[in-house]
């Protein structure tokens, strides 16, 4: 029998359109779908408690439930942006907004694959962020929200988030387990997930492709089912490991992305690398195949090709999840 698990969708897989949140819960209810991952702040209008609390009701009529996410709350992340207040300002609005619209979880990121080269490594930003988590334990505790940290850009190996949940503390911090940011960080999707599993409170899907380069490796991620990843045997899993947790489409297609590990250098953000983690991960670049990457024809308007292009791809994967893996609740 297949599991019976949540299905939606992360706004980033239709940020082209640039929707706000009640054009991203129609869009959402048009599809059949359970949950959308609303993890950008700059889908509300306002922040205000009135206007959260439309969205909420709405929400409501259209039967589909909310999750709430920010981008990076470590203050030493390249991604970090002050200009929105500090990491502990940002993340309260974050777990104010999720607690009014009914999200038992606020998403959060550290940063990306170039924190792993900044001064004392990823270690350091781990432990910076750590102290950010821990300022805010208590509104995340009173507001019954789970902080949902997650493996991001290939800044985090499976591993690296657990450490990094256990040091701040599993009683309100969680993981948003990223199957797609999991190749990026040269991991297997299926080991990643028996990883996380059991901390996951949201999520980021996608399928992968990685094939071998002279340097090492490209990837580039696909609609679901046209990479590489079992996802029959993934979803068998996930349904043991967590039941409870939706499955949040964040459909990236097109974007190639060089893993050259085949360069002595490409090692030195990686001083704890686990080998026989990397070998299963060389193991996908020798099944992959090389994909094309998404152009837009010549004469095109950029912003609408992007449009069709993503929202074709979301939808491909809405159908298979559906049609194939029997994901979905409705």
């Amino acid at each position: 029998m297949a599991p019976k698990l949540k299905l939606g969708f992360d706004n980033y897989a239709i940020r082209a359109f640039a929707w706000k949140a009640p054009q991203l819960l129609e869009y959402a209810a048009s599809l059949n779908l359970d949950t959308v991952l609303l993890s950008d702040p700059d889908v509300y209008e306002s922040t205000a408690e009135p206007y959260l609390k439309e969205i909420k009701s709405r929400a409501d009529d259209l039967g589909v439930e909310i999750q709430v996410g920010m981008l990076s709350i470590c203050p030493g992340s390249k991604m970090f942006d002050p200009r929105r207040g500090t990491a502990e300002e940002q993340l309260k609005l974050t777990i104010r907004i999720a607690r009014t619209l009914g999200s038992s979880v606020a998403r959060c990121v550290l940063g990306h694959v170039d924190d792993r080269k900044s001064n004392g490594g990823i270690e350091a930003r781990i432990a910076e962020t750590v102290r950010v988590l821990k300022n805010v334990r208590g509104n995340a505790l009173d507001a019954g929200v789970k902080i949902a940290v997650e493996n991001h850009a290939g800044d985090m190996q499976a591993w690296e988030l657990i450490t990094l949940i256990e040091e701040a503390g599993r009683d309100f911090v969680g993981a948003t387990m990223d199957s797609g940011n999991a190749t990026w960080g040269l991991e297997d999707p299926l080991h990643n997930l028996e990883l996380l599993g059991s901390y996951a409170v949201t999520t980021g899907i996608r399928d992968s492709t990685v094939w071998e380069t002279p340097d090492g490796g490209m990837l580039q991620w696909t609609a679901m089912g046209e990479g590489t990843v079992d996802w029959k045997r993934y979803f068998a899993r996930f349904a043991d490991l967590c039941p409870d947790t939706p499955v949040q489409l964040e459909i990236i297609s097109g974007r190639p992305i060089p893993i050259p590990y085949l360069r002595d250098e490409f090692w030195d953000p990686y001083p704890k690398a686990r080998h026989r983690e990397f070998m299963r991960f060389a193991a996908l670049a020798k099944r992959g195949s090389p994909k094309q990457p998404f152009t837009v024809a010549p004469g095109a308007d950029t912003k609408s090709a992007e449009q069709e292009f993503q929202k074709a791809e979301l939808e491909r994967s809405v159908s298979y999840c559906k049609k194939v893996l029997g994901l979905g609740l409705k």
